[in-house]
């Protein structure tokens, strides 16, 4: 307990004396650097000073929500304030496609802006033209957001969902994923991370996979934006959907889905609204829209949160000052030396997530033998170390998952907190 006070009592007062006077052009990771060309420890002690997370908590949950720093609350704040004082109805949606289309490697026009994953996801399970019985290939790892639209799809239209195991490494996922499919399989929807155990699947092989079969493939990419440096037309999805609330740092509340073009007059749209459409007159006999926006437009409409918008602005341009690179080795880098401290308690712990590097992100998942892992996270919780219990599918286990602001001495806390717990 000693320990931890004092790693708490530390980093409050580095975080207090760096916090009054934030700037977003001193986080230059050239300025601080390992002998490997890599920022060392006091920039990342500076990197966690943006953010207005509560000292008093170790906070190992990015998996569910990455807290925004403060140049994106500020952002946020002055768009919100502009909007108001200047009667301003929209705004910033443009340069927020603009940089999300550099930061994930597509078009501006192959991205629409949503709300969250599951609207995305809503949107490509009842847009595609399925027939019933027509097969789509899933997991037993899926969050509610990817299961409930394909389960509401099956319900209203009888598509058949079929559940592909996870390998323990890429390639084996990889052949479970082709040896499912048949004759009536039309798709592939399968998340790129699952949020169960962090494991990272094969997406680019999986959509190249479904490419040479003449199957569509869907990624649920909920987690990686922020995490993994991405891009959309090198993984060769024709539909992609996340969130850039986790470990893209912006607001809640913001999200995307990506549409391959070549995709949009299959996708079929079934909510409009102003922006949706190329023209309609309702004076006209009979009254007609003239067509859907030659763009992923046609998927989002009517009245939209500038300051949201500005917000993912904000934080990509935060990702990018920072370098994709640094934020994706330091990430991995913590989440590896927390599974090595795991591994090293021998049996006590079952690893969920795979050891191979290719398969591992940010996120481990693993149970405590012969222990309720639901009464360990509420422990956790009573001590203000946050982490995720997770129940879906039946796994029963706990995942604990890493960002900028994270340091090995809360993997260490949290690692001797295990040890407590199983005796």
């Amino acid at each position: 307990m000693s320990n931890r006070r004092s790693f708490i009592r530390n980093n409050a007062m580095l975080i207090t004396a760096l916090s009054a006077g934030y700037k977003l052009g001193a986080l230059n990771p050239k300025s601080i650097l390992h002998p490997e060309g890599l920022p060392d420890e006091s920039y990342w002690r500076m990197v966690r000073a943006q953010f207005p997370l509560d000292s008093n908590k170790t906070f190992l949950n990015n998996g569910t929500m990455g807290p925004s720093p403060y140049p994106v609350l500020e952002a946020v704040k002055a768009a919100l304030e502009k909007t108001c004082r200047d009667a301003q109805y929209g705004g910033g949606e443009m340069e927020a496609l603009e940089a999300l289309a550099a930061f994930l490697g597509t078009e501006k026009e192959e991205l629409a802006l949503v709300h969250n994953v599951s609207e995305a996801i809503n949107i490509v399970a009842h847009g595609l033209p399925f027939s019933k019985g027509d097969e789509v290939l899933m997991t037993g790892h899926e969050h509610v957001g990817n299961a409930l639209p394909w389960l509401n799809r099956a319900r209203l239209d009888g598509i058949v969902l079929k559940v592909v195991p996870l390998g323990k490494t890429a390639a084996e996922t990889l052949n479970n994923v082709n040896a499912a499919i048949t004759k009536k399989t039309r798709a592939i929807a399968l998340p790129h991370i699952p949020c169960t155990i962090g494991q990272i699947l094969p997406a680019k092989e999986i959509c190249a996979l479904a490419a040479s079969k003449g199957l569509w493939s869907f990624i649920d990419g909920a987690h990686p934006p922020g995490m993994l440096e991405l891009n959309l037309h090198d993984i060769g999805c024709d539909f992609y959907a996340s969130c850039c609330h986790k470990w893209m740092l912006a607001p809640q509340g913001t999200g995307f889905l990506y549409v391959k073009k070549e995709k949009l007059d299959l996708l079929q749209t079934h909510g409009v609204g102003g922006g949706s459409d190329t023209g309609w007159d309702m004076l006209s006999n009979p009254p007609a829209m003239k067509g859907y926006a030659a763009s992923a437009h046609r998927y989002y409409y009517g009245t939209q949160s500038a300051a949201l918008y500005h917000g993912i602005r904000a934080a990509i341009n935060f990702q990018n000052t920072i370098g994709r690179k640094n934020i994706e080795q330091r990430v991995r880098g913590l989440a590896s030396y927390l599974q090595e401290q795991l591994l090293a308690l021998g049996d006590a712990v079952e690893m969920l997530t795979p050891t191979e590097a290719a398969s591992r992100g940010a996120q481990i998942g693993f149970r405590l033998r012969g222990k309720d892992n639901k009464a360990f996270y509420e422990q956790m919780a009573k001590k203000n170390i946050i982490i995720r219990h997770v129940p879906e599918n039946g796994l029963d286990c706990l995942r604990v998952s890493t960002h900028i602001y994270n340091f090995r001495e809360e993997a260490d806390l949290f690692v001797s907190e295990v040890k407590r717990y199983i005796g």
